[in-house]
């Protein structure tokens, strides 16, 4: 058979991203049994309408696009004033002075983070994350020839481990890669472990050909509970960016609207500048969408209702304790990652497992893993993502950017999955 692609992507197509394959999955079951039935927790795809500024904005917009060049090209860095706007903003979010041309509008946050990886990578360099990480994060440094180096959190909290994040560091990292709120988790950075580990970075460049960036992904940025702070990252490392986007805040996923904002005290900044600026030209992104721009210019400061999540993670937490499963109360983002609740299961049960009792030894006891029990999950019309797609086997990611009766509705199908998982061998009831 004729190879039409190449093998590289080949490999990763065999790979899909697990939240991908189960959506697809999702779909199936709403085809079978009615989209009312199905209660899926697998795409972060925020429900909530964008903030009235974007629909009073695009009123606005619609009696001016007869005039030239009204949607035409632009500076690749983006429009002068949305940029001088965010400058205003970030400045305040971030706690240190910016400029306009410190900022660079991208096509959201993952087009920023392409734009960092192709400006500062050479093959074979290695970018350092904790684990569990977002799946796509990869991808994306592998585009570049570069290699993710997942470094694992500190159980059960998903803390920062920075001695860890230490030991991982080689004369061929480049950067590191953090996000908080975290997505898969829910956990929050803090202040002191954000400064311990720009202390370790500062360490870690003294005497190297080349710096170690830190790169701070922010899409949650606004989206914490509990009077949870969310650290700025720009005054504590002259080395580091923040990425963030509007997808969520304001509910302009599809419009793809992103930024980075560099440190205003990192060295040689105006090349390092340019570099990004080149790099979204010519990556193809050319420019961020010019009404994007104008949204975002017109809507800054305002947010969805964060209320709402709230009342939803709540909601969640409620049911999953019922079911007895244990978790880590989310401090931030619209995502539980809770542990698999069975351990072991009976060797004569080969239904989940898919491997026949007569393959096994006459004692095999195999664990509950977490495609396991996404399935058991499935089997009830409740869909999850499994953790070993973020880098974590033994859990599993659950989104709550959904309306709360969907998720009220599944608390039958998570007690059943769990009870099974249980019943499958000898099971950890924790809470």
């Amino acid at each position: 058979m004729m190879q039409v692609i190449s093998t590289n992507i080949g490999n990763i197509l065999q790979n899909a991203s697990w939240i991908r394959r189960m959506f697809e999955a999702g779909i199936e079951l709403k085809q079978k049994h009615g989209a009312d039935k199905v209660c899926d927790f697998t795409l972060g795809n925020p429900d909530l309408p964008p903030v009235p500024e974007v629909g009073r904005t695009l009123r606005r917009l619609a009696d001016t696009v007869d005039q030239p060049l009204s949607l035409g090209y632009m500076p690749n860095a983006g429009l002068a004033s949305t940029r001088q706007r965010l400058a205003e903003y970030l400045a305040e979010e971030q706690q240190v002075p910016l400029t306009a041309q410190q900022v660079i509008v991208t096509c959201g946050a993952a087009g920023g983070l392409n734009v960092i990886f192709r400006t500062i990578l050479e093959p074979g360099d290695e970018v350092i994350c904790p684990s569990p990480y977002f799946v796509e994060y990869g991808f994306y440094v592998g585009n570049y020839g570069g290699k993710l180096v997942p470094v694992p959190s500190k159980a059960p909290t998903f803390a920062l481990d920075v001695k860890a994040i230490e030991a991982a560091i080689t004369d061929k990292t480049r950067a590191v890669l953090i996000d908080s709120p975290n997505n898969p988790t829910g956990v929050v950075y803090k202040r002191d472990e954000l400064a311990a580990l720009a202390a370790l970075l500062t360490r870690a460049g003294k005497g190297r050909e080349k710096p170690i960036y830190l790169v701070s992904d922010e899409p949650y940025r606004f989206l914490a509970y509990d009077g949870v702070e969310v650290p700025p990252i720009l005054p504590l490392y002259p080395f580091s960016m923040a990425v963030g986007s509007f997808s969520k805040s304001l509910s302009l996923a599809g419009e793809r609207i992103g930024y980075i904002a560099v440190s205003p005290s990192m060295p040689q900044a105006d090349s390092f500048l340019a570099g990004l600026i080149l790099c979204n030209r010519i990556l193809g992104y050319v420019n961020a969408p010019v009404i994007g721009q104008r949204l975002v210019e017109a809507a800054l400061g305002a947010t969805v209702d964060v209320g709402i999540y709230k009342r939803r993670r709540d909601a969640m937490a409620g049911i999953l304790r019922d079911a007895g499963i244990e978790f880590v109360l989310p401090q931030g983002a619209f995502y539980f990652f809770p542990k698999v609740p069975g351990k072991v299961r009976s060797p004569d049960d080969a239904r989940v497992e898919g491997v026949p009792p007569s393959n096994r030894g006459p004692d095999a006891r195999d664990t509950v893993d977490d495609v396991q029990f996404c399935q058991l999950l499935a089997d009830e019309l409740v869909l999850a993502v499994p953790g070993r797609g973020f880098g974590l086997p033994g859990y599993f990611r659950l989104t709550y950017c959904m309306d709360e009766a969907i998720i009220r509705r599944a608390a039958q199908g998570f007690q059943k999955a769990a009870d099974r998982a249980r019943t499958l061998g000898v099971g950890s009831q924790t809470r």
